[in-house]
């Protein structure tokens, strides 16, 4: 037998691999190089036609701009916010519904960095959380690790479905939103976890677990159930801002109910220490309107244009889908501004920023797409070989499929820190995989995705993006080796699930 195609195959994406995680070079540097390594085999070796050539490039490219324009506007959004110090206020809203340290780190690393995954994502929710967590007694190692538990099972729908969106584009994925909610509740254990390292090295320690475990267990179902409520009857683009706006209200509700809260109120600083800038500046209703905002224009135009898109004839037939969230966190942005008129005159600086913060994720993508597209495009080739995708594959078909997949998915977000990125890297592999098994593709699919979400914990790009926040370097091997911990259990727990469901034990 030839292994010669298989190793072909598998090389470039293991120099990708090597490059990231050994040599730590930049995203974009391991996969230009994995690109031009693919496109020389599949030129010389493969003897792809042209034109399907031609196509995995635009393809790539055509993809990476729908990334572009949601990561652009997302920056472009939070930008303005900053400047409005509304982050900042509410920040001191939250922290205000309970005294309870415990209550106020659930609230802020669950419900509210889900609620930014979801409007904004891409490596923004922790970053935003983690100083908001230090300004409640957190210490900046203990804040980071929570904040990277809380940039988990909220990631796997990402910024508005993107993970789904662009991560499986070209996929059968009509039903992995409500699939992956379902597996997605292995995530019950996050807030516990939480709870578990903001407890932890405490003089009462097991009290304090123990005491603040239900209220940690309730929040958790608080987001869950809405959020797959959100994928079964709405769609890929809500679960996670439904999750985490009414996991938020009813939370709101039982804490002042005092139901399954902590009996003792502990506080990790003093009320007099409390710095006069966090103080009521703005009104909570002027505080929460830009995000109000962003959800109605969000839900109108999925209604409105969900559907809706303009055929492209490029040398191949493709479209463009006019519902892109980025266009909408522009226009909010721009409306937004309308309300604090002093704002107008920055938009042109946030818009700067925003296209510096997005232009090099957008080469980074466009890469790492046209690289999976020209995996899948070889078979169209003069030497009668398969294609890289099929023959690679061909390691992944049988019963050990529902296993690899979460494992897999866990892999790509923890070397590039996107669940969109660890989606784009293996989906079209693992759904040939699933075909060629017989076995569910969007199932697979699915365990791949929530894996993704799990692996989101020890993200490096987002260790290293929450390190620079904060002002802590060289931590991210410590980081690793403590967040490893809750994201295998997690895993553990979904590959059983996943087995049984299965039926393979």
């Amino acid at each position: 037998m030839d292994y010669l195609p298989l190793v072909l195959s598998i090389l470039p994406f293991l120099v990708f691999i090597f490059l990231l995680f050994r040599k730590k070079t930049t995203l974009l540097l391991a996969s230009s190089i994995t690109l031009g390594l693919y496109t020389i085999l599949a030129i010389f070796y493969w003897q792809i036609q042209p034109l399907a050539l031609y196509i995995s490039y635009s393809k790539g490219i055509l993809l990476a701009l729908d990334i572009f324009i949601i990561i652009f506007g997302a920056i472009f959004f939070l930008e303005l916010l900053k400047d409005l110090k509304i982050i900042k206020n509410i920040s001191y809203y939250l922290s205000g519904l309970s005294s309870d340290y415990r209550v106020q780190v659930i609230i802020i690393a669950w419900f509210f960095e889900a609620f930014l995954e979801g409007t904004a994502g891409f490596g923004t929710p922790a970053a935003i959380a983690i100083p908001l967590l230090i300004g409640i007694g957190l210490t900046p190692m203990r804040a980071l690790i929570v904040g990277l538990l809380g940039n988990s099972v909220a990631g796997i729908f990402g910024a508005t479905g993107t993970p789904i969106k662009v991560g499986f584009a070209g996929l059968s994925v009509a039903n992995v939103p409500i699939i992956a909610s379902i597996f997605n509740f292995v995530g019950i254990l996050i807030p516990i976890f939480m709870l578990w390292f903001i407890t932890k090295d405490r003089v009462n320690r097991k009290r304090e677990f123990l005491e603040a475990m239900p209220c940690a267990l309730l929040f958790g179902f608080l987001f869950l159930i809405p959020s797959y409520l959100g994928a079964k009857f709405l769609g890929q683009e809500f679960p996670t801002i439904l999750g985490s706006m009414v996991g938020l209200i009813l939370s709101t509700v039982f804490i002042k109910l005092k139901i399954l809260t902590p009996r003792n109120n502990l506080s990790l600083i003093k009320e007099d220490n409390i710095q006069e800038e966090t103080k009521e500046k703005m009104s909570a209703l002027k505080s929460f309107l830009p995000y109000l905002i962003l959800v109605i224009f969000l839900v109108i135009a999925k209604i409105l244009i969900g559907s809706v898109s303009i055929p492209l004839n490029l040398g191949f037939e493709t479209s463009f889908n006019l519902f892109n969230p980025g266009f909408v966190f522009i226009i909010v942005t721009i409306l937004v501004s309308f309300f604090w008129r002093s704002q107008k005159k920055k938009l042109f600086n946030f818009s700067k920023v925003a296209f510096r913060g997005s232009i090099v994720p957008f080469f980074g993508i466009a890469t790492i797409l046209a690289v999976v597209q020209i995996m899948i495009n070889t078979g169209y080739n003069s030497s009668q070989l398969p294609s890289v995708i099929s023959l690679i594959s061909k390691f992944f078909e049988g019963n050990i499929l529902p296993v690899v997949a979460p494992l897999a998915g866990a892999f790509g977000s923890f070397l590039t820190g996107s669940v969109t990125t660890s989606n784009v890297m293996f989906g079209a592999l693992f759904n040939s995989a699933s075909l060629a098994s017989g076995l569910n593709g969007e199932a697979i699919l699915s365990l791949l995705i929530v894996g993704a979400g799990l692996g989101g914990i020890m993200g490096l790009a987002d260790i290293l993006t929450a390190e620079a926040v904060i002002g802590l370097k060289n931590k991210e091997i410590y980081v690793v080796k403590t967040a490893i911990l809750p994201c295998l259990l997690c895993l553990f727990i979904l590959i059983l699930i996943s087995l049984k469901i299965f039926q393979i034990i």
